[in-house]
């Protein structure tokens, strides 16, 4: 069986390097192609439980996401696994299905499996969350939502909607918006504050908002939507707590005859990839997810390093209203 010293020997380099080289440490160019050829000429593996029992390292971050169909979830991940690879970790992730009881589940399970830390992507917080959290023994970083007493990475939310609304209200009288269940702090709550507060800014009460509740889904905004336009008619503007639930609307609203944005505009959040294909192209809130990842590992890191209990950090990242023909 090969081992760390016979690969320093066909690399000529020495065991230290071969070292460096899997941890993701300093190396030259010309080394790290020297021991990359003779690892895959070998198949070599380093042995994960002798180097945990000799450095007291899994090289291993955890990441806990609810759902695996979300286009600011890829990108978030994609953020998240460049900065580990950077860092020289494993990225190790487990999936809730936005099932309390699983995510719970699986905090405990990466502690156990020697995990260096932990990344949550949170959805809401409750009781057993909280408890969790601070029973956790390795350091953990929260993305997309702001937990008090937690270190997180979150999006300004609630002014990103104000402002998206804002600029809906200098166009249309009559404007609904279809948010989402309310246990979401970020899209459900915050989103849904944004939209009165633009109101209020308008001097408008936030009485005459048109509202409607729907699922992450496109599905789910084309029902509400319809629903909506069966009770008020008179509806000439729409903000969406999602893309999704935007390209869900509007095919609900060409059903229905009226021409986007000569007759209704509409709006949602998150700059999905579709957004540029829909017919008018759709105005969102763009908002910093791939930088939301990088700089989740980036704190989680700095955790694991300290050693000691660190100061808690949070971090609130901007936004961008992109305008397009759907406005």
């Amino acid at each position: 069986m090969t081992t760390i010293k016979e690969v320093a020997r066909l690399a000529e380099v020495s065991s230290a390097a071969v070292s460096r080289y899997f941890n993701g440490g300093s190396l030259s160019e010309e080394k790290r192609e020297r021991i990359r050829k003779v690892v895959e000429e070998t198949e070599y593996r380093p042995n994960a439980a002798a180097h945990l029992m000799r450095t007291g390292r899994s090289g291993q971050l955890g990441v806990i996401v609810p759902h695996v169909h979300s286009d600011s979830l890829s990108q978030i991940m994609s953020g998240i696994i460049s900065a580990m690879n950077e860092e020289g970790y494993m990225c190790i992730l487990g999936y809730t299905g936005g099932n309390r009881d699983q995510e719970i589940c699986l905090m405990e399970a990466m502690e156990r499996g020697q995990m260096e830390g932990l990344i949550l992507m949170g959805t809401g917080m409750h009781r057993k969350l909280r408890t969790a959290i601070n029973s956790c023994g390795i350091p953990l970083v929260v993305t997309g939502q702001c937990y008090k007493g937690v270190t997180s990475v979150y999006h300004d939310d609630e002014n990103a909607m104000r402002d998206l609304a804002a600029r809906m209200l200098k166009k249309r009288s009559n404007v609904a918006y279809i948010g989402v269940d309310e246990e979401d702090t970020a899209v459900g709550v915050a989103r849904k504050a944004g939209v009165k507060l633009a109101f209020e800014d308008a001097g408008r009460s936030a009485d005459e908002l048109i509202y409607g509740r729907a699922e992450f889904t496109l599905e789910s905004g084309y029902a509400t939507m319809k629903q909506l336009l069966l009770e008020h008619p008179e509806i000439d503007g729409v903000l969406c707590a999602t893309d999704l639930i935007a390209h869900g609307a509007m095919k609900a609203l060409r059903e229905a005859g009226k021409k986007i944005p000569k007759q209704v505009s509409v709006a949602g959040v998150g700059n999905h990839w579709a957004d540029e294909a829909s017919h008018p192209p759709l105005t969102t809130v763009g908002f910093y997810y791939r930088e939301c990842g990088r700089t989740a590992v980036k704190l989680l890191v700095e955790m694991i390093r300290s050693g000691d209990k660190p100061n808690v950090k949070q971090v609130k990242l901007g936004y961008t209203i992109i305008e397009r023909g759907s406005l």
